[in-house]
């Protein structure tokens, strides 16, 4: 996508049938690489504009260059679990809700990851960040249930990377608060999984935070760098 374009409802001309439009939502199921530009475009599927369809076409053009990327799984027994969470604040240009984003891994691959627009407006980039940590908090739960489940040995803590010091504050410190009043009761569950051993949050710099490749539009080069890290790679080649 174009980094320099933010999308709206009340920009361009609306198409007549928007039919083949809204066959979208259905790419991403297998490619994180194009989970957010494929999320953000299907916001408009009521009623896309040409705009949106030359995005859309774009994203096409970028699939057909790209028809051997998939991800990798290594033959391993690593069953650790991280993950990484991050927000773009504002980022909704026609109602001003941050977008959330998460991704998992257990070992080196990469098993979940979700790009999702928030309930409520965000005060404060702190608070966008602390929603997105609770978001991550919960799939981590329910992955770590799951793994128990299938009998695989998974020993907590899991390890959640967040690249804002706010948040990361303000999840570890446990009588913090009066500044922390205006945010919601289920954003605590990530303190009460800190509290309980279950997890532990790291500071990850901002070149390395994995989920901006589904918070926000990047240039090539940091995008090509994410995704690879993420486990994105030519799936006909062996690797070495």
């Amino acid at each position: 996508m174009d980094p320099s374009i933010k999308f709206s409802f009340e920009e361009g001309v609306p198409l007549l049938d928007s039919s083949s439009y809204r066959k979208l939502m259905y790419l991403h199921t297998t490619r994180p690489d194009i989970y957010y530009a494929v999320n953000t475009l299907c916001q408009f599927s009521h009623a896309p504009t040409n705009i949106h369809l030359n995005a859309a076409y774009k994203v096409l053009r970028y699939l057909k260059g790209t028809v051997r990327q998939g991800l990798f799984y290594p033959a391993d027994n690593k069953f650790d679990l991280c993950g990484f969470s991050d927000s773009d604040w504002a980022a909704c240009k026609d109602t001003r809700r941050s977008v959330s984003g998460i991704c998992m891994f257990t070992g080196d691959s990469l098993v979940s990851w979700r790009s999702k627009k928030q309930d409520t407006v965000s005060c404060s980039t702190a608070e966008a960040e602390f929603r997105a940590m609770a978001l991550a908090t919960k799939e981590m739960i329910w992955l770590a249930r799951l793994l128990l489940e299938f009998r695989v040995p998974f020993q907590p803590p899991a390890y959640l990377y967040c690249d804002n010091t706010s948040a990361l504050h303000i999840a570890n410190n446990f009588v913090f608060h009066e500044r922390t009043k205006w945010i919601e009761l289920d954003c605590y569950k990530t303190r009460e999984a800190i509290e309980c051993g279950f997890l532990k949050i790291m500071f990850v710099k901002t070149g390395n935070q994995l989920t901006d490749t589904l918070t926000k539009v990047l240039h090539l080069a940091p995008f090509q760098d994410l995704i690879s890290k993420m486990g994105m790679t030519n799936i006909f080649i062996s690797p070495s």
